[in-house]
Order: structure tokens, then sequence, then C-alpha cells
């Protein structure tokens, strides 16, 4: 297993996922938001996310969590496994507020330097949330029917299932970086 694909509405606990799978098999981990933000906010061309999102699918090893979905089949083409994330509305809602708080005036891991957490975004990004809901669920059910055969897809929807399933990777751990030396 080489490259991961990992999708999920916000707040569901992508970024979190990666890094530990990033920690269990020494896979290289990129957010989307790295690729959608630069330092203060200031968002990127869509054609310059495109063309950042194509680079990173190019290489051999990846664990590339988040959106962007102009070029979800890019990266589903080249994935071993795509993992969907699946939890419910109020639970993503409650850990985007926590972790707004927990990072208030910070640079959240997986943004750029320089994008602090504002309390003052919250509506706007609570109301896109909401709108998004039901289409963004579609989106991702639609993208893991249409894996291909030899990318496995997991879709983890409790805390039970993501212990689970990261357990089932702890053997892992170490070994797929070993095997990429080996080449």
């Amino acid at each position: 297993m080489q490259r991961i694909m990992i999708v999920g509405q916000p707040g569901s606990g992508k970024s979190t996922l990666a890094r530990k799978l990033g920690e269990c098999t020494g896979l290289p981990v990129v957010h989307i938001d790295t690729i959608h933000w630069q330092p203060g906010w200031v968002e990127r061309s869509r054609d310059e996310k495109t063309r950042l999102c194509h680079e990173v699918e190019a290489r051999d090893r990846w664990i590339f969590e988040g959106g962007h979905s102009t070029t979800w089949s890019n990266r589903l083409a080249r994935a071993d496994l795509l993992i969907w994330i699946d939890r419910s509305a109020s639970l993503r809602f409650w850990r985007v507020l926590s972790r707004a708080l927990r990072y208030h005036g910070q640079s959240r891991p997986d943004l750029p330097h320089d994008c602090p957490e504002r309390l003052a975004n919250l509506p706007a990004f609570f109301k896109f949330m909401w709108q998004t809901r039901r289409s963004a669920r579609m989106k991702m059910e639609q993208l893991a029917a249409s894996a291909p055969v030899g990318c496995r897809v997991v879709c983890l929807r409790s805390n039970r299932d993501t212990r689970a399933f990261l357990a089932s990777m702890e053997p892992l751990k170490g070994r797929v970086e070993r095997c990429s030396q080996q080449r």
C-alpha cells in the first residue's frame, strides 16, 4: 500500500486519521488545506489548486486527505485505499467548534503557517457545512461506489470503526517505509 486517499466532510476527522496513518505506515501526509490556503488565509486559484493536487497525485507514495473534488477521479485512479469518513452532522459541528476553540489564534497542524483559527469565521463555515451536508455526502458516496477494482474502500462511521481500522494497520508500522526503501 503506497497511496491512501481520505475523504470526509469538515470535522469528520480526516486530518487526525491522516496523521495517525502517516505515523503507522511511514507514508508522507498531504493535507488539502495546505494546497487550498496560502499563509494569511489567502486562497489559491482553482487552477493552481488543481495543478498542485496533480503534482501530489503523481508521486509514488502519499496519504492525501481532503477535498478539491475536481481532482478526486485522478487521485482515486492511483489510490490503493480510499477511506471515507462518514460521521453525523452534529458530531462534525461539535468537532469544528472544539477545534476552533483549541487553536484559537494559532494555525492548526494541517494548515499553512499564519492561518490562525478565528471564531469570527465560524458562522459562515457552519452555514457552508449545513448547506453542503447532503450534497457532499452524496458526492462521497458516489466516489466510493466508483472506486476501481484494485482500490480497497473503507467507510468509517464511528470512533469504534476508526480504532479497529487503525489497529488493523498497526502490523504495517514501518513495513511500508522499509519496502519502499528497498526498491
